[in-house]
């Protein structure tokens, strides 16, 4: 027996696309009133993400183990090239786990913003035919860009097990914290992005240019040792450099996953001394995840000022 969404869906997939059913909102409520209504929404959400994942990998004969093979490549480019070559690895000891734990929590961040700023203008059929919460699609994106985080998490988790550096501390509690303020900014942008990019189609392709310049603007694969040393006794840069919310919670993402940063080691014959890690890491945090919550109402606000239209716009 189908399910009540799966016979939503089949109502939706049967509207003819020059359907004259009026596509825009019913009413524009407020802030709290478009989170409940996308919880009523949220089987037809559920739908979306499986069918964008579906999508996806649609006749490919390795599936989901492409979401791995990518951040697998550049794991070895940055490696091998960035890590040995030009010798980012030295004085940074583990450095595999390194990157690739920057890697890992930047690419759910780059995926939720890149998808979600297309989702509304690559779901433009649907939004034609029938009103529902225009949040969705944008949410929709950021679901398939959980999943792919949590296959590459699992990879992750594994090397450090393997590697017998799993981290028995506190630290650990890092990590939901930089996973939760990542995901408030990134459905954030998101949802804003998808909006103005109905309006102005050139937004998808700055985002690119911008997400570019954000990933060497993080310590992904340098370390923050490296940037304290870079503005050697301009310390103002670094309060700068940490108003950057990813860069804070790829720190606090690094700090609560590679254990190497938090110890003294031995590299090449040498005593390293721990990671000097951000003063007040946890205070600033708090302060990323407010701002991020705050700047996530104001997008979802403007998102909807400008919904009204998207039908006629797309």
């Amino acid at each position: 027996m189908a399910t009540q969404a799966e016979v939503r869906a089949l109502r939706l997939s049967e509207l003819p696309f020059e359907t004259s059913v009026n596509a825009g909102p019913k009413y524009v409520g407020g802030f709290f009133t478009a989170i409940k209504e996308i919880a009523s929404h949220r089987e037809l959400l559920d739908l979306l993400i499986r069918r964008e994942l579906k999508s996806r990998y649609k006749d490919s004969s390795l599936g989901f183990v492409w979401s791995l093979i990518k951040p697998l490549v550049q794991l070895l480019i940055y490696y091998v090239f960035i890590g040995q070559v030009l010798g980012a690895a030295k004085g940074v000891a583990d450095f595999a786990i390194f990157v690739f734990a920057g890697l890992t929590l930047w690419g759910l961040y780059s995926e939720t913003i890149a998808t979600g700023t297309a989702s509304i203008v690559s779901n433009g059929g649907l939004i034609k035919k029938v009103y529902l919460p225009r949040e969705i699609f944008p949410l929709a994106a950021t679901g398939s860009a959980i999943f792919n985080f949590l296959v590459q998490m699992v990879v992750l988790l594994a090397a450090i097990v393997v590697l017998g550096q799993f981290p028995i501390s506190l630290n650990l509690l890092y990590v939901p914290a930089a996973f939760v303020i990542v995901l408030i900014w990134g459905v954030a942008f998101a949802v804003l992005l998808s909006a103005l990019n109905v309006y102005l189609r050139d937004i998808q392709y700055l985002v690119e240019v911008v997400m570019l310049l954000l990933f060497w603007a993080s310590p992904i694969v340098y370390s923050w040792g490296f940037v304290v040393a870079a503005v050697k006794n301009h310390t103002w840069l670094l309060e700068v450099y940490l108003l950057n919310p990813i860069s804070l919670s790829i720190l606090a993402f690094q700090r609560g996953l590679w254990q190497a940063g938090s110890q003294t080691r031995v590299l090449e014959g040498k005593e390293v001394p721990p990671q000097d890690w951000p003063a007040y890491m946890d205070l600033r945090l708090l302060g990323a995840a407010v701002v991020g919550l705050i700047v996530l109402f104001i997008a979802q606000r403007i998102f909807s000022r400008l919904q009204g239209n998207f039908a006629q716009e797309i």
